[in-house]
């Protein structure tokens, strides 16, 4: 895979491999975010979740215990 650079000059092996490593690392950088804002929201989707499930088993259960309206 050939990158074409903005620089004129042709580059040395030394510097084409430092390129291409910035590259990659910034390949890599970008879905390790992408992966820990997937877990992020997933996790905050499981809490958001239980919230949910707790409130409606507080307001079932004080339905069941408050007194029968005459």
């Amino acid at each position: 895979m050939l990158r074409q650079t903005d620089v004129s000059t042709p580059l040395d092996s030394k510097a084409r491999r430092k390129q291409q490593d910035e590259r990659r690392m910034r390949f890599r950088r970008a879905i390790e975010s992408y992966t820990e804002q997937r877990q992020l929201h997933a996790e905050l989707n499981d809490y958001a979740d239980a919230l949910v499930l707790s409130s409606l088993l507080e307001s079932s259960a004080s339905r069941r215990s408050a007194p029968p309206a005459h």
